[in-house]
């Protein structure tokens, strides 16, 4: 059992940024596979970013490529989703996720088991 609780939200102008922050809490002792989601046109999650805490591979939807980074402090237990150059089209409710041992899945919402509530980001022009 994971629980995720995510922070960092806000509203910002286009070209700004906002750090995102995801808590994990309860059986942090295996390795996981963690990401942020966010709802997308035609889609109900988008697979933003994605990053294995026992070390390896990132990935990154293309959107976002060049602009955001995703990254964990281990002993913290904490993600991170640093997002710069900010569009409104990034506007949405960002969701942490994590599924166990391996990032051998799809970026899709079935693969993740825990999630969090979500934190509204906001990108005015």
């Amino acid at each position: 059992q994971v629980q995720l609780v995510e922070s960092g939200g806000g509203s910002v102008q286009a070209g700004g940024s906002l750090r995102l922050s995801c808590a994990a809490s309860g059986n942090t002792y295996v390795p996981y596979c963690m990401a942020w989601f966010r709802p997308a046109p035609g889609k109900e999650r988008e697979g933003v970013a994605r990053i294995y805490t026992g070390g390896g591979s990132q990935y990154y939807v293309d959107s976002v490529k060049g602009r955001f980074t995703i990254s964990q402090d281990n002993a913290k237990n904490t993600l991170y989703l640093q997002m710069n150059s900010l569009k409104p089209e990034d506007t949405a409710i960002y969701y942490c996720a994590a599924r166990t041992w391996s990032c051998d899945a799809p970026m899709t919402k079935g693969a993740f088991n825990y999630w969090g509530q979500g934190t509204q980001v906001t990108v005015s022009s």
